[in-house]
C-alpha cells in the first residue's frame, strides 16, 4: 500500500469508541487523524526511491513484488541485519516513538512462512497469511493478555471477561470476552489474538487467530486521547509527539464474533497454546524489533537531554557530563544487544533462523531499570527547566508579556526564548506530561511484567543446559583443591612455608 492506500483502509466499519461517542471516521477524527498520518509516511517511504534499499525486499511468495524486509523469513545472520537496519529506518520516521508500528506485528508474520506445520491442522491459514501479509504489508496489533480483573482464578472461572469460544458452527468460531491492551488498534487492519499468562485448561480458551478491526462485534473502547487533548490545550509547538504520535490503548472487546475458520491458527489444543511463546518464533522477533526501536529512542532521547543542558547553560557541569554520558551508554547497550542478536542468529526451521534469544531476553530485562534510569536523570539535571515555561504558543503573540518572555525565559549560548521553550517543551512531552507517562509504563511492561522477564530468562537457560554449565564451571574450580591443598600438579601448595608459619606461633 501507499499512504493514501493506507488511509482508505481504514475508512470501514470499525467500531472505536472515545470520550462517550462512537468515532465515524478514525482518518478525520482529531484523536487519531495525525497518527494516522504518521503511519502513511511509513507506507510512502516504502515506494520512496531514497529508502528503498533500506527498508524493502522482493516477496518470496512468487508474486514478484516487494515488501518490507522484517516481513519475510531470514535465513542468515546477514537478512536478520537487514531487517535491524529496516527496523531503524522506519522507527526514525517516528523518532522511536512507535513502538506498534506495521512492522511489528511481522514479528509474528515473518514466522508463518517456515513455521506453517506448527499449526496444524490450520496450516494452509499460516501460509495464506504469510503470503497475503507481506504482499500488502498488512498492519496488525495483537492483544494477547487477560484483562486484570480476577486474575486469581483460572481463565475458565472467569469466562464472563476472558476470551473465549461461545460456539462452533460450520462458517467458524463464535468468540466474545475482551482482552487488554490492544495498542494502537484503531489504526490497524487486523487483530491478533493469542494466549499469554494464566494456563488454559478448557479447549474454549484455547485459542489464536486474528480478526478484522472492523467485524461485526468488534469494539475498541479507547483510553483518553493525548492527541486529541493536546488539540484543545494547546498546539503542535506545545505538545510536538503526543500531538502526533498517540497509539491509543483501547479495550478490545469481542462481542459474539465469527472467526472463520480460514483465520484460525490454533483452536482447541490446550499442549500448543502452552506451547505458543516457545515455539513460534515470535517471542526471538518482537524482543528483536523492541530493542532496535527502543534504541532510536533512546537516541532521541539523548539529543534532546544534550539540547536541553545547552538552553539551560548546564552542558560543561562534570556531574551533568556524566550522567548524558550515562544515556549514551544505555543507547549503546541497546544497540550492542540487537547488534548481537542478528550477528548470532539461531537455527530454526526450514534453513530459518531467529535473532539469538538470548540478547533478547537481556533486553526485557534492561529496558525496565534502564528507561526509568534515563528519566530519571532528565528530570534531576533538566529540572525547573522542564516547567519553567509558559503555557502556550499564543503568549509569544501576547504583546503584553512578549517582551518579559523574551527577556526572562530566554535561553543560554546566545539561544533565544522561543527556542528554548520549543526545545523544553518537547522533552517534558517526551517524560512529563501523559504521554511521556505511559511511554514509561509501556516501556516497563511492553515485553512482559518485571517477574515474568526474569524467571524466563532463568527457565530458558536452566532448560538449554547452560546454567548447569555455569555450575559445572565453578565445581571445575573448585575441583582443583581442598583441604590439604592444591590437587593439579602444576600449581604449588608450599607446604614448607606453612610448617615454617607453625613454628612462629608454636
Amino acid at each position: 500500500m501507499t499512504g493514501d492506500e493506507y488511509v482508505e483502509s481504514l475508512r470501514d466499519a470499525r467500531e472505536v469508541y472515545l470520550y462517550g461517542e462512537r468515532v465515524k471516521d478514525v482518518t478525520a477524527h482529531p484523536a487519531f487523524r495525525n497518527p494516522v498520518r504518521m503511519t502513511a509516511r511509513l507506507y510512502d517511504a516504502l515506494h520512496d526511491p531514497a529508502h528503498q534499499s533500506v527498508l524493502t525486499t522482493a516477496t518470496d511468495t512468487g508474486s514478484g513484488g516487494f515488501t518490507h524486509r522484517f516481513f519475510t523469513t531470514p535465513r542468515s545472520a546477514e537478512d536478520l541485519v537487514a531487517d535491524q537496519q529496516a527496523i531503524a529506518a522506519w522507527s526514525r520516521m517516528s523518532y522511536g516513538w512507535m513502538g506498534r508500528s506495521p512492522d511489528y506485528k511481522a514479528a509474528f508474520l515473518g514466522t508463518l512462512g517456515a513455521n506453517a506445520d506448527f499449526y496444524a491442522p490450520f496450516s494452509d491459514n499460516a501460509r495464506r497469511w504469510y503470503r497475503e501479509s507481506q504482499e500488502k504489508v498488512l498492519y496488525w496489533n495483537h492483544a494477547i493478555v487477560h484483562p486484570p480483573v480476577d486474575r486469581s482464578l483460572p481463565p475458565d472461572e472467569v469466562s464472563d471477561v476472558f476470551v473465549h469460544v461461545e460456539k462452533e458452527t460450520d462458517a467458524g468460531l463464535v468468540v466474545s470476552g475482551a482482552k487488554v491492551v490492544a495498542t494502537g488498534s484503531a489504526l490497524t487492519h487486523h487483530n491478533f489474538i493469542a494466549h499469554y499468562g494464566l494456563p488454559v485448561r478448557k479447549k474454549e480458551f484455547a485459542l489464536v487467530a486474528t480478526v478484522p478491526t472492523g467485524a461485526r462485534g468488534v469494539k475498541l473502547i479507547c483510553r483518553p486521547s493525548y492527541t486529541a487533548q493536546s488539540a484543545v490545550m494547546g498546539s503542535p509547538f506545545d505538545y510536538p509527539l503526543s500531538s502526533r504520535l498517540d497509539e491509543n490503548d483501547t479495550i478490545l472487546v469481542l462481542d459474539k464474533v465469527l472467526i472463520p475458520w480460514e483465520d484460525v491458527f490454533v483452536y482447541g489444543d490446550m499442549a500448543k497454546i502452552q506451547m505458543f511463546s516457545g515455539q513460534s518464533g515470535f517471542l526471538e522477533r518482537f524482543t528483536f524489533h523492541g530493542c532496535v526501536r527502543l534504541a532510536v529512542k533512546l537516541e532521541f532521547l539523548a539529543g534532546a537531554l544534550a539540547k536541553a543542558l545547552e538552553v539551560t547553560g548546564t552542558q560543561d557541569f562534570r556531574g551533568v557530563q556524566t550522567r548524558l554520558g550515562e544515556v549514551l551508554a544505555w543507547r549503546n547497550l541497546f544497540w550492542g544487544l540487537s547488534d548481537a542478536a542478528a550477528r548470532n542468529p539461531v537455527k530454526w526451521r526450514g534453513g530459518a533462523v531467529l535473532p539469538n534469544p538470548e540478547y533478547g531476553m537481556a533486553y526485557r530485562w534492561f529496558m525496565q531499570i534502564g528507561y526509568p534510569r534515563i528519566k530519571e536523570i532528565i528530570q534531576q539535571d533538566v529540572a525547573s527547566g522542564l516547567i519553567y515555561l509558559n503555557s502556550s504558543a499564543e503568549d509569544f503573540k501576547n504583546p503584553q508579556i512578549r517582551p518579559y518572555l523574551d527577556k526572562y525565559v530566554r535561553g543560554s549560548n546566545g539561544i533565544d526564548a522561543v527556542q528554548r521553550v520549543k526545545v523544553l517543551k518537547l522533552l517534558w512531552d517526551a517524560v512529563g506530561t501523559e504521554f511521556g507517562g505511559r511511554h514509561e509504563l509501556y516501556e516497563r511492561n511492553y515485553s512482559g511484567n518485571h517477574e515474568n522477564v526474569r524467571t524466563e530468562l532463568l527457565f530458558a537457560q536452566t532448560a538449554s543446559g547452560k546454567l548447569d554449565d555455569y555450575k559445572a564451571l565453578v565445581d571445575q574450580c573448585m575441583s582443583e583443591y581442598d583441604l590439604d591443598g592444591w590437587t593439579v600438579p602444576d600449581l604449588d601448595s608450599f607446604h614448607d612455608l606453612r610448617a615454617a608459619r607453625g613454628g612462629l606461633f608454636g
